[in-house]
């Protein structure tokens, strides 16, 4: 494999899943998702489907009424790894990956995932709006959204944009729009970390294997600019929520 190959598939090469969240938050999440026999899953914005084979497993595949997934995501690589994760695992016949927009996508589920995805719809209010119709009646959604932990400086609120709210603020924006909350929790400092960190460790193992590629530059600047940024500018500010929500 050239030098080509492995830059591409450095970028999410260490990553669990795209967004802050431990093994053991991950199934304290699932619990409450309460994913049952038989359940349809969906998961928008999937990346590679991490949660959402999970969850599909949480609910069972084997028995006479399995329980079944669906992945929709833009981007085409990440949703081939899905598809070969779910072959790993033998879960390919339970769960599908669609390339589609999220905010397109109109066939309802019983669990819906939705986790920093909400800039596909708008925004957060929007989000919540149109999950509305996807989450059958008695279902649940599980909602990943940002929030400010502290104020940002003026630096940071730019590269974030306006929509960001506050915790209270996402909680009530959920309630206004007909949300139950059924379970709150955020990430850790730790959580953070390690998701910054393996967000980035693909591709600085790339530059160490690669130092005289003519893209190296590129690549140890664009990491270097977001490890100052994480550092100095939104570590302990920006927060991550999850919400379990039902209507």
């Amino acid at each position: 494999m050239q030098s080509d190959d492995h830059l591409a598939a450095s970028r999410y090469a260490r990553m669990r899943w795209n967004t802050p969240l431990s093994p053991e938050h991950a199934a304290l999440l699932l619990q409450r998702l309460d994913v049952r026999p038989g359940s349809r899953v969906l998961d928008l914005g999937c990346g590679w489907g991490e949660l959402l084979l999970r969850a599909v497993a949480a609910g069972g595949v084997s028995g006479p009424v399995a329980t079944r997934g669906v992945g929709v995501d833009t981007d085409d690589a990440v949703l081939a790894r899905g598809r070969r994760l779910a072959a790993d695992r033998s879960l390919n016949r339970h769960v599908a990956f669609v390339t589609g927009e999220a905010a397109a996508w109109q066939e309802p589920a019983d669990r819906v995932l939705c986790i920093g995805s909400a800039h596909a719809f708008g925004d957060t209010a929007a989000a919540l709006d149109a999950l509305a119709a996807v989450v059958r009646p008695g279902g649940r959604l599980l909602f990943g959204d940002a929030y400010w932990e502290r104020p940002p400086t003026a630096e940071i609120a730019e590269v974030f944009g306006p929509d960001v709210a506050t915790l209270p603020g996402l909680v009530e924006a959920a309630r206004e729009r007909g949300w139950r909350l059924l379970h709150l929790s955020t990430a850790d400092q730790r959580e953070w970390d390690d998701f910054e960190s393996s967000w980035l460790a693909g591709r600085q193992e790339w530059l160490l294997a690669y130092p005289e590629d003519p893209r190296a530059a590129d690549v140890r600047a664009e990491l270097d600019d977001r490890l100052r940024e994480y550092v100095g500018g939104y570590r302990g500010v920006l927060g991550l929520a999850y919400l379990v929500l039902g209507r």
